[in-house]
């Protein structure tokens, strides 16, 4: 479909016809290449000055709001419709399948099917709050309407002024959840009601809970050191407050009269208000912390340490409220009740080598874990520490002297359990996870400061390795006596599957079937050891984004695809129980829930998701395992080779990173000591798997998802086609590739090779006529031969363009980028190039603190614009202006400084174009969906 750009000016339009006109004939530079010949054709036009600054800012304006508007209009397809109306229907008609599908029609039948959790919403802090918090509002209103509206919004830019703190993360975690608790309620609601027309004498007793939200919001110290206990303890506090306070508002009712009830939440949320603001905001004032401490200590009772505390007035409230008010009250006590004295469930997060180091020098296990000969003894020796085992008191002067960050976070587990809230448990997520010692170890250290009680310890799979061999670490852990014992009393054992990083190694559409593969070896495995009474926790850590694991299409087919119905009923034939969790991940996964809305038709799919029937019982793709696993494990093999291609990484770390903001309170870049002193990286896992897609997405091509399936259709494509029409499952995967070749284009891949080649520019050189440009062609040329980077690109590039086009033999009809797309890649190519030229016409400078030339002109070429603008400001600088004060002498010079032409004429120009770069990224992101 061809943009329409009958709204720009005339001028604007002409010339987009004439630069878009294929008849036109080429140049050398141009080749075959439609994208780089519209962007060279453009970049003309703006040295002709036949087009300004200001028409470039409107066409990519223009170009934007249609891509925002295009996002609304899937986002609200995206949830079926976001009217609440049809939220409400849909609702109670759950709530009546349920009645009616009973296996005996009792209330008792009832409240077991409705008060068991299960699917829990998980709030993450990821990194994608890629727009400004008004145009995400704008977004979500816009998909709230009955029909999306024609006109976007006006902003002068989409994009953030800053990057978002971790108390900005919060509030907006918090706002979000506050509406999901709002649709929950909703659910409520629906269920109450039909049990109040069932059984009008019992209904008062239900409490429904199927679905809880929960969230890492602040307590996720996975490759973090910026997140502190006391950041950790006070965001805990708040959450609590965010809950009495519901509380206390929804039992202010008409016909409500609970006096005791609420005389308890009013001091109780007294206490935890003058909690927070006592909180410590770091270690060094220790009498702040002892402060702090004895108002934890003394307030324990008036601030309550469960909900159950409450259970007895809540129930008192209801029996005695007029009738018009009896339902609304039972909906805020199975809210309560369900989330505890949070407004959320809690989940902490930290990295598997951060408990080895813990528990080795405890132990003083010095082996390696991860090295397979020292593993059987490891396991050994960590068994008999857990059968020897004796906890240790926790206070706040122990958590103010452990160095360790295992130790921190434990003990700062206990404080919260201790005196936040003693009954909702704390799920215990383990990154990387790649062995059965890894639980042990986690489990010694959560008896060891007392806390294995109140903690759900889940491993996270994610690299290939511990999606490969996940039966086998669990098996690891199954075999000990003591993990086994644990699961037991806990009555859940959770899973977390990471699809970021393992999307990004082994390609996202072999990750889920990876996923689900270790899903029913699970099952296997609990049935084995006699485990099959216990509940299973399976949580899908994914983002928005096809390159993070989510469905571009529909919810619902997200959730089926997440959680597959051959799985689910093999679970069933199995007798084992399960629950799912998903995760929404920062400013995009929070937009499912941006309005009530939303909220209620996002609650309702999920709702419509665990309550009625699969809508498939058979699928075809599992009457072909081979076919299955020689596809995937051909997608597998190709990732793999293409993240190992040093071609791969100098794509990535070019300008890759300087195409996109910073979008989240954590670094963009692992924290490490190499990485504080790199200058570019060497290899993907140098960088983090969100700004490591939305890098790919920027430069017109999605990797992750794409790569190798040209060479596994190739090996068999009758079964391919078959089965892509065929197999629900297969086509839900085969959605992700639809919508990554919508939003490739191997033009737009080859216009980056071209630009980062010095041969492209010596044949720039060769074309042009006048001798300054032609000498900046050669500077640029001689400057992109010091990066020497165009060998190991041009050899990635025909990598990837060999699987495409083997892809597109097999799959005819596969989808093709829209040229609205395009245009915003070409225009990006030529604002590169302006950006370029610009720094050739920069006048010679003396070194300074090691910034010359030559190092400039690198950093320009890799786009690292504020960077070099912020030196030049300094080599260059424009004085404070004339003064008009009397300096008791004859007035010397007021002339202005003698650099201003180079800021008007270079340095202000290459900052205009940067933020019109970075402009179009937010609109290739709208287009796209989500960032990263």
């Amino acid at each position: 479909m061809s943009p329409d750009f009958s709204s720009l000016p005339p001028r604007i339009r002409t010339l987009l016809a004439s630069v878009g006109d294929a008849s036109a004939p080429g140049t050398m530079a141009e080749g075959t290449n439609p994208v780089m010949a519209t962007a060279l054709r453009l970049g003309e036009a703006f040295e002709r000055e036949e087009i300004g600054y200001d028409d470039i800012l409107t066409l990519i304006r223009a170009l934007r709001d249609e891509a925002f508007l295009n996002r609304a209009r899937r986002l609200h397809r995206y949830v079926g419709g976001a009217t609440p109306a049809a939220a409400h229907e849909k609702l109670r008609d759950v709530a009546e399948h349920i009645r009616a599908t009973l296996p005996e029609p009792t209330f008792a039948a009832y409240q077991e099917a409705t008060s068991t959790i299960r699917f829990a919403a998980v709030f993450t802090a990821h990194p994608t709050f890629a727009l400004s918090n008004p145009v995400y509002a704008a977004v979500a209103a816009s998909a709230s309407t009955v029909m999306p509206p024609e006109t976007a919004p006006f902003f002068e830019t989409h994009r953030r002024t800053a990057p978002p703190t971790l108390e900005e993360e919060f509030t907006l975690a918090a706002q979000a959840i506050t509406r999901a608790r709002d649709a929950i309620d909703l659910l409520s609601a629906a269920l109450l009601e039909t049990a109040k027309t069932a059984w009008p004498d019992n209904w008062q007793h239900l409490a429904p809970c199927p679905v809880i939200a929960t969230s890492w919001v602040g307590y996720d110290t996975d490759g973090r050191t910026d997140i502190g206990w006391w950041d950790t303890l006070r965001l805990r506090l708040r959450m609590k407050l965010f809950q009495l306070m519901r509380l206390e508002q929804q039992i202010t009712h008409e016909g409500v009269l609970a006096p005791d009830l609420a005389q308890t939440l009013q001091n109780a949320i007294a206490c935890v208000k003058g909690q927070i603001s006592a909180a410590p905001t770091g270690p060094a004032d220790v009498q702040a912390v002892a402060n702090f401490a004895q108002l934890m200590v003394d307030g324990r009772a008036t601030a309550l340490t469960h909900a159950a505390e409450l259970e007895d007035l809540l129930q008192a409230a209801i029996d005695s409220a007029a009738p018009s008010a009896q339902v609304p009250l039972a909906v805020a006590r199975a809210g309560f009740m369900a989330h505890g004295l949070g407004l959320a469930h809690t989940h902490v997060r930290l990295n598997s080598v951060q408990v080895h180091n813990f528990v080795r020098q405890k132990l003083k296990l010095l082996d390696d874990p991860g090295n397979p000969v020292h593993r059987r003894a490891l396991l050994i020796q960590v068994n008999e520490a857990l059968e020897a085992v004796e906890p240790v008191p926790v206070d706040f002067g122990a958590l103010l002297n452990d160095s360790s960050t295992a130790g921190r976070l434990l003990m700062t587990i206990a404080q919260i359990t201790k005196f936040v809230d003693t009954k909702t448990p704390v799920r215990f997520l383990i990154a990387e996870t790649e062995t059965g010692y890894t639980l042990l170890a986690a489990l010694w250290a959560a008896t060891y400061f007392g806390v294995a009680a109140q903690i759900e310890i889940s491993p996270l799979f994610e690299t290939e390795e511990a999606l490969v061999n996940g039966a086998h670490i669990v098996e690891e852990a199954l075999r000990s006596p003591a993990w086994r014992d644990y699961v037991r009393r806990m009555g859940r054992i959770c899973f977390q599957f990471g699809y970021s990083d393992s999307g990004r190694y082994i390609g996202q559409l072999a990750a889920s079937y990876q996923i689900e593969r270790l899903r029913l070896r699970i099952g296997d495995l609990l049935a084995r050891w006699g485990l099959s009474d216990v509940t299973v926790v399976f949580f899908d850590t994914h983002g928005e984004s096809i390159g993070r694991g989510a469905h571009p299409f529909r919810l619902a087919d997200r959730l089926d695809y997440l959680s597959p119905a051959h799985v689910r009923n093999r679970f069933e034939e199995s007798g084992i129980v399960w629950r799912e969790e998903t995760s929404f991940q920062g400013g995009d996964g929070y937009l499912l829930f941006g309005t009530p809305e939303l909220a209620g038709a996002t609650l309702a799919t999920i709702a419509e998701n665990i309550y009625l029937p699969h809508r498939q019982d058979s699928d075809p793709i599992y009457d072909h395992p081979d076919f299955a696993a020689d596809f995937f494990s051909s997608v597998i093999d190709n990732m793999k080779s293409l993240v190992a291609d040093p071609g791969y990484a100098a794509l990535l770390g070019a300008f890759g990173p300087s195409l996109i903001d910073r979008t989240g309170s954590r670094p963009p870049a692992r924290q490490s000591a190499e990485a504080a002193t790199r200058s570019r990286i060497t290899h993907p896992g140098q960088l983090r798997a969100i700004p490591n897609n939305a890098i790919l997405q920027q430069l017109g091509w999605c990797a992750n998802t794409l790569q190798g399936l040209g060479a596994a259709a190739r090996r068999h494509p009758e079964t391919f086609e078959t089965l892509n029409t065929s197999s629900p499952r297969f086509y839900r995967a085969l959605d992700f590739a639809r919508h990554a070749l919508a939003s490739s284009d191997d033009k737009v891949l080859k216009s980056v090779v071209c630009m980062l080649d010095p041969g492209f520019w010596l044949d720039r050189a060769t074309e042009e006529n006048t001798a300054k440009r032609r000498q900046a062609f050669l500077a640029i040329m001689r400057d992109l031969e010091k990066l020497n980077l165009s060998a190991e690109l041009q050899t990635l590039f025909r990598r990837i363009q060999a699987d495409h086009l083997a892809l597109r033999e097999a799959w005819q009809h596969a989808p093709r980028v829209e040229p609205r797309i395009r245009l915003l890649h070409a225009i990006r190519i030529m604002l590169i190039e302006r950006i370029w030229l610009l720094a050739c016409r920069i006048p010679f400078f003396m070194p300074r603190g090691g910034f010359n030339h030559e190092t400039m002109m690198q950093q320009v070429l890799c786009l690292e614009i504020p960077a070099v603008l912020q030196e030049l400001g300094n080599i260059f600088p424009t004085g404070s202006g004339p003064s008009e004060l009397d300096f008791h002498e004859p007035a010397g010079p007021r002339d202005e400084s003698i650099y201003i032409r180079e800021h008007r004429e270079i340095f202000t120009p290459m900052a205009q174009l940067f933020e019109l770069l970075r402009e179009i990224s937010v609109a290739l992101m709208h287009d796209i969906g989500a960032f990263g």
